[in-house]
């Protein structure tokens, strides 16, 4: 049984985990199957709701996490340049290698 007193805490909790889970999106691995144009980029879903999201907070910044090796490297390269093509600072972007090799890129916006 939860105390009374850790209550608001565990709320404070859940939403903070829940908000930073909102700020989180995934790159689909189709994108890299094919040419790639700025509408293309700009209309992924993951791409454009972090633009979003980033431009709406003058002080965020994002954070592309990928995997380890050289394929996953120049794909996270590629679209750090897409973001600063679709008006994204390249100060506000920065790479981190932190993911499977298999696994999709993610935008994280952090605030």
């Amino acid at each position: 049984m939860m105390r009374a007193w850790l209550w608001p805490v565990w709320c404070v909790a859940l939403a903070a985990t829940a908000a930073h889970a909102d700020d989180i999106f995934s790159v689909a691995p189709e994108l890299w199957d094919r040419p790639r144009g700025a509408r293309m980029v700009r209309e992924q879903t993951a791409v454009a709701q972090a633009v979003r999201l980033a431009l709406s907070r003058p002080a965020a910044r994002l954070v592309i996490h990928h995997g380890f090796g050289q394929e996953p490297l120049l794909y996270a390269e590629e679209l750090r340049a897409w973001l600063m093509a679709l008006a994204v600072d390249g100060a506000r972007i920065s790479l981190v290698s932190d993911t499977k090799v298999n696994e999709a890129l993610r935008i994280e916006v952090t605030p």
